[in-house]
């Protein structure tokens, strides 16, 4: 047999007859289809548990088949995927959106977001001339005669 048809037949094994793959590695998968920026960052968003598979978490090397049900958490919000195609090299926007189904809600406004709580002054830690009156005041404190 010679290496050609060895590497052929090896091939063959792990694509459907279209020619495309049966399975993907799910930190392979979310990188081709532009969901997370480098494999890298996939990669460790598997091994955080920020990833999971038909509801169950996912390894970084776990394959992912069409029909399965990725949901990953970015940024705070989780984003729930259905595999349509598997690809395994990095495409085009246009083609990556083929390959998957997006169920995410959508994100809430920042419009609608609350506003950042305004501290009143003298709330928290108090400075040092605050620190030295409530010395005197009580007593004494650092410079207390013994």
């Amino acid at each position: 047999m010679s290496r050609a048809s060895s590497r052929a037949s090896a091939s063959q094994s792990g694509a459907a007859a279209g020619g495309e793959p049966v399975s993907a590695r799910i930190d392979v998968w979310l990188w081709s289809v532009r969901q997370i920026k480098s494999r890298s960052a996939a990669t460790a968003a598997c091994k955080a548990g920020h990833v999971r598979i038909n509801g169950e978490t996912a390894k970084p090397a776990q394959h992912v088949t069409i029909g399965d049900e990725v949901r990953y958490r970015v940024d705070g919000f989780d984003r729930f995927l259905r595999v349509e195609r598997i690809l395994t090299k990095r495409v085009g926007a246009p083609i990556a959106r083929t390959a998957y189904e997006d169920f995410s809600p959508p994100r809430p406004s920042p419009l609608l977001a609350p506003a950042a709580v305004i501290r009143d002054r003298g709330a928290g830690r108090p400075t040092k001339k605050e620190r030295r009156q409530l010395d005197a005041l009580m007593g004494g404190g650092r410079h207390r005669e013994r």
